[in-house]
Formats: structure tokens, C-alpha cells, sequence
């Protein structure tokens, strides 16, 4: 094994811009699901938390989200893909630079530190070079990065000070999320021990979730931490526009086929089974939890049913191209039961939980779907299929014998790795801003909300012109007629 063959159907001829190593399908599908995934930010996530969360805090939540997006992509270029990508610095961690020159660019992709040798020092598995150039390959793996920051922001809605979330975007990438990415991706330790993350079951769900947990409550100071919403935002904060809900759910349900089906780095048939796995899993998540609902609550929520769906989304994620299609539906089972349980009943018996005010539930639908589909991944992986992604020869889930065992124990090892570096490192980075910069706003604007921070409103419910008067908001309120307190989704408290 060594360079790869030139493709046959790159149909090349004399032009420069077609050089002989494009292959031409390939190239156009890593784009359209880097395209796919980028939506799902901008706008399905801007949409979404947008109009989840209370009428006050609109704005400012769909601004975290677009902010965030914005920032990684100026990091990911400057100096972040090569952490994440590039040539080893540690075993855990890529040498930083930027991936913006022509020269670098336009070159054939490759993930240098991805070759695989056996125990005797002989090659496993060649270096890691699909058919297009690195441009294609640096905005696909952008467009993840981007992802994970948003979702954890999620955790944060409604109480973090923006400036705060401004200075937290990069540091976080730069010191959390790259060391995700190369340890399980880029030819880290992970990697090449052989712990799967097909599409970012850990590099992304589980640490959002683990990074959002410990930004939104504390680990060794209460001085430093976010802290919580006000009483009366926890108690009552409903959605504000429960349809928008559902067409930002519905562009992230649809925007994960390019998020799992654009790992393979090719458009082949592993390709098409994460697809349809994906979708598998999703729809049976979305049906699980929302008949648990009915069958405890009496009625089906909504939004418990994009929760539902998020978590199917999330488990299949680590496990997308690896696993048959009765495995997605299993994992689809486990994944709108496990997550229901821990946010429905544990999350209000745990004091710890209770304590935490995670806005969005983002450790119960990022954290525990994540490290449960890792997991479900190292169990179900099937042999073939590993055969046509992995680096690691004869990789296989515990069901099918073998060293499959051993792999349940690579998969717990590697979600570990992942909980504990987030743990820690969110830690020293909100210390670190709190020395700065207040990480929670402060009550005043905490009950006014977008007008008070931002200078605009989500709705224009009053004159039209009007400006912002203090007066009409001193004793602000956005409650509604309805006296009783909201029990959707978002109140996992």
C-alpha cells in the first residue's frame, strides 16, 4: 500500500484547475455536505435557538449561534485546522499555523499523521488523501468545528454575557475542541489505538455537552462560574415560536446527511449507509421519546419530539457507517429512551442536575446521547463495514466476537479522555475570562433581556420607531395570561 490510484472518473483532460488526482463526484459532494452542515448552523440552529427559547432572549440567543460561526471560521483558517489536522505536536494535539495560502490550498488533501502501522512497524493503512484539494477539506471540517461551539451554547442561553461568549468561542477551540479532533481524527493517540468516532459522537456532541455543563454551573470556584437564568426564567421559558422550532429541527434532521455522510471523505457506498442510518435512527428516537411522553404525560410535546429526534441524530453520529440498519434501530430505541430518562426523572431527583442551570438541556441531549452512541458503536460495529473506514484492520463491535469485547473498553476509554480534557479545560478557560470580563450579565439586563442588551427586539409588539425607554421596563414582564408554569422540553429543571 502506498499512494493512492488515480481515480478513473476524474475525467481530468488538460486543464490546470482539474489536476489528475480530482475526482470530480467526490470533490462536489464533500462540498455540498460541508454546505449541508454549514446550514445546519446558519440558519437551522440560528432559527432554532432563536425561537426556543423565551420571547426576551430571541435575539440574543440566534446572535450566539451566528457569532460563533463566524469566529471559528476566521480561527479554523489562522491557526485551528492544523491543530486539529495537521502535522503531530503531541500525541494529542496538532502544530497550530494557518491553512490559507494558495500553495497549501490547492493541493492534493492528505491528514499526514493518519498513516497506520501494525505492531511489527510495517504499514496497516495508508495516509488518509481523498480525491480533492485542501481547500474542500479545511471548509469541511470548519463547518464541525462551528457546529460544536453552537451546540454548546445551547447550555448558555439566556444569562451569558456576550462579551464573555465572544472571548470563550476561540479560546475554547483552540484549546478543547482541536485536541478532540486530532486524538480521534487527525492521527492522534485515539486514532490509532483504534477508538471509533465515525462523524463526532465525542469530537463534537460529547464534548458541547460536557464544555456547556461546565461553562453553565462550576467545578473548583463558585466565583467563576456562569451561574443561572433568574428564578422566574427557569420557572417559566417557554418557546416563542414553536413552528420555527420545527423548521430549524427539520433543517438539522435533513443537514445531517452531509454531517454523516461526508466522513468517508468520498461519495461510496459507506457513504450511502450512514444516510440511511442516520435517518433510521433519527425517526425511531423522535417515535420513542415521544410515546414515552404520551405514555407518562398523557400527551405528546413537540418539542420533547425534536429532543427525541436530536438524540437519535446524535447517537447514530459515532457509529453512522459502521453499523447495520437493525442497529440503528436499536440505537434509535436506546437513544430517545436513555436520554428521556436522564433529563425526565433523574435530572429532577439529582441535586447536582438541579443545581446546574443548562438552558436547553444540552448534557442530556448532547452528553449522555454522545457517550451513549459511542458506546452502542463499540458494540454493533459491524466487520466489513469497518473494513471500509477505519485505519485499524479487523476492527469489529462486541456482538460479533473476535476482539469486539475490547473495543467496548477502547470506547469507554476514549469518551473519558474526552469528559475529563473538557472538564478541565472549560474550567481554566471560564477563570480565565472571569478575570476579564463578568461571565453572567447582570440582573438589570438579565430582566429585560434583547432590548437591554442588544437594542432590538425579536417581535415589534409596540409602535413602530418606538426606542428604548427604561421606564416601560422597570417592571417588565413577558408572562402570558396563562398562569400555569410551561413543562416543555426546555424546563428541565
Amino acid at each position: 500500500m502506498g499512494t493512492p490510484p488515480i481515480p478513473i472518473a476524474n475525467q481530468s483532460g488538460t486543464s490546470p484547475a482539474v489536476p489528475h488526482w480530482l475526482n470530480k463526484g467526490d470533490n462536489a459532494w464533500q462540498m455540498i455536505s460541508a454546505t449541508l452542515v454549514g446550514l445546519q448552523s446558519v440558519p437551522g440552529l440560528v432559527i432554532l435557538y432563536g425561537s426556543i427559547v423565551k420571547k426576551k432572549w430571541a435575539v440574543n440567543s440566534a446572535f450566539m449561534a451566528l457569532y460563533a460561526f463566524a469566529a471559528v471560521v476566521i480561527c479554523w483558517v489562522t491557526w485551528a485546522y492544523k491543530m486539529s489536522f495537521g502535522d503531530k505536536f503531541l500525541p494529542f494535539w496538532g502544530k497550530g499555523g494557518p491553512a490559507l495560502g494558495q500553495k497549501f490550498l490547492l493541493n492534493w488533501a492528505a491528514l499526514p499523521e493518519t498513516t497506520q502501522y501494525n505492531s511489527t512497524g510495517g504499514l496497516e493503512t495508508a495516509m488518509a488523501q481523498p480525491y480533492y484539494p485542501m481547500a474542500t477539506m479545511v471548509w469541511f471540517q470548519c463547518v464541525f468545528a462551528a457546529i460544536t461551539l453552537i451546540l454548546l451554547a445551547g447550555s448558555l442561553l439566556g444569562r451569558m454575557n456576550i462579551k464573555a461568549w465572544m472571548m470563550f468561542v476561540p479560546l475554547w477551540l483552540t484549546f478543547s475542541y482541536t485536541v478532540g479532533a486530532f486524538s480521534l481524527w487527525g492521527g492522534g493517540f485515539l486514532f490509532h489505538w483504534g477508538v471509533m468516532d465515525y462523524s463526532g459522537g465525542y469530537v463534537i456532541h460529547l464534548s458541547s455537552g460536557i464544555g456547556g455543563f461546565t461553562a453553565a454551573y462550576w467545578i473548583f470556584s463558585m466565583m467563576m462560574q456562569v451561574g443561572p437564568r433568574l428564578k422566574r426564567d427557569r420557572e417559566r421559558f417557554p418557546p416563542n415560536n414553536v413552528l420555527l422550532t420545527l423548521a430549524g429541527a427539520g433543517l438539522l434532521w435533513m443537514g445531517w446527511a452531509g454531517f454523516n455522510g461526508g466522513d468517508p471523505y468520498a461519495a461510496n457506498i459507506d457513504s450511502s449507509m450512514a444516510v440511511l442510518n442516520t435517518n433510521i435512527c433519527a425517526a425511531t428516537s423522535l417515535l420513542m421519546w415521544t410515546s414515552l411522553d404520551v405514555i407518562f404525560f398523557n400527551k405528546p410535546s413537540v418539542i420533547g419530539a425534536v429532543q427525541g429526534m436530536i438524540t437519535g441524530l446524535v447517537c447514530i453520529t459515532p457509529g453512522a457507517g459502521l453499523v447495520q440498519g437493525w442497529a440503528a434501530i436499536v440505537m434509535g430505541i436506546l437513544s430517545g429512551s436513555v436520554p428521556w430518562f436522564t433529563m425526565m426523572i433523574v435530572h429532577k431527583k439529582s441535586k447536582l442536575l438541579q443545581k446546574v442551570d443548562d438552558t436547553l438541556g444540552v448534557f442530556h441531549t448532547h452528553a449522555v446521547a454522545g457517550l451513549l452512541g459511542g458506546i452502542l458503536t463499540g458494540v454493533f460495529a459491524e466487520p466489513e463495514l469497518c473494513s471500509l473506514f477505519l485505519p485499524v484492520t479487523n476492527s469489529r463491535g462486541g456482538v460479533y466476537g473476535g476482539n469486539g469485547g475490547i473495543q467496548v473498553g477502547k470506547q469507554i476509554v476514549g469518551g473519558l479522555f474526552i469528559i475529563g480534557w473538557n472538564l478541565v479545560v472549560t474550567t481554566i478557560i471560564c477563570l480565565a475570562i472571569k478575570m476579564v470580563i463578568p461571565l453572567r450579565m447582570p440582573d438589570d439586563l438579565l430582566l429585560i433581556g434583547d432590548d437591554a442588551v442588544h437594542g432590538e427586539e425579536a417581535y415589534a409588539l409596540w409602535d413602530d420607531g418606538e426606542k428604548y425607554d427604561a421606564t416601560k421596563h422597570s417592571n417588565y414582564s413577558d408572562e402570558t395570561l396563562d398562569p400555569r408554569l410551561s413543562t416543555g422540553a426546555t424546563q428541565v429543571v
